[in-house]
């Protein structure tokens, strides 16, 4: 059955509070974590093929022209963004045509950070999400799940966010194939969130991952920020992405509303 944005909301309303929190962000009182990295020639970028740094130009400047402005370039998938469907799979929707529905979403935050410190190849299990439900309760449907893996400390540095060896493969955690299908299709949840520069790990050839989430309809938050101050649930995420017609992804505003 598709979910209407009244039965989020209602389902929410049962849950989480969430008018309270609604009207506390209203009146400048609500903690609201921001899960967005600032874009500038720093930020880190996919190493592939015709992929290129942002890059920001100053076209108008107050002082001789009475007004500032400047124009970017980028590509789509770059600092914190989102995947839309059709970014891996024919016959998905483009960023522009997601509903408001998805884009409202309880966060569920897996804390991953002890596993990664001794494995930068990690891959989140099918029974690592058995672990956290027996911790937390059954992830809800029509949540947005985020793997924290602590990558974000490197986030400063290029090279070691990459994390790339001697042949340029990139090491950096992941959600595995078999914990996205069990998302995907046992708990019908909204979209994948990970800190890391794509929900399959680093070493990924064939990308399971974006083809199971996306071959559901399902979207990808990458290159998440402050996922430590959220907690295992009770957040509320809100995903603003730019609207590029036929997108398929692009720079995105994500905060969370704390209970």
């Amino acid at each position: 059955m598709r979910w209407t944005l009244l039965t989020s909301v209602l389902l929410l309303v049962t849950d989480l509070a969430l008018p309270d929190r609604l009207e506390q962000a209203a009146k400048n009182s609500a903690k609201i974590v921001d899960l967005t990295y600032p874009l500038s020639s720093r930020t880190p970028h996919w190493p592939g093929p015709n992929y290129s740094p942002f890059r920001y130009d100053k076209i108008a400047d107050l002082e001789e022209d009475g007004v500032f402005s400047g124009k970017f370039c980028m590509p789509e998938h770059l600092g914190t963004h989102l995947d839309a469907p059709n970014h891996f799979e024919k016959g998905q929707p483009a960023v522009h045509q997601l509903s408001l529905e998805q884009l409202f979403a309880p966060a569920v935050v897996l804390d991953v950070t002890d596993r990664v410190r001794g494995n930068a190849d990690f891959l989140l299990r099918l029974e690592d999400l058995r672990r956290w439900e027996r911790a937390h309760g059954t992830i809800v449907p029509g949540a947005l799940v985020f793997l924290y893996t602590g990558w974000g400390t490197r986030v400063s540095d290029s090279a070691r966010y990459q994390n790339r060896d001697a042949s340029g493969v990139m090491h950096f955690p992941g959600f595995s194939p078999e914990a996205a299908r069990f998302l995907v299709n046992e708990r019908n949840i909204k979209g994948l969130g990970i800190d890391t520069l794509s929900v399959d790990y680093g070493p990924s050839k064939n990308f399971q991952v974006h083809h199971i989430a996306h071959g559901a309809g399902k979207y990808h938050i990458e290159n998440a920020a402050n996922l430590d101050r959220l907690p295992p649930k009770g957040a509320f995420a809100i995903v603003a992405p730019i609207k590029i017609e036929g997108g398929s992804g692009g720079p995105v505003r994500v905060f969370a509303l704390l209970p």
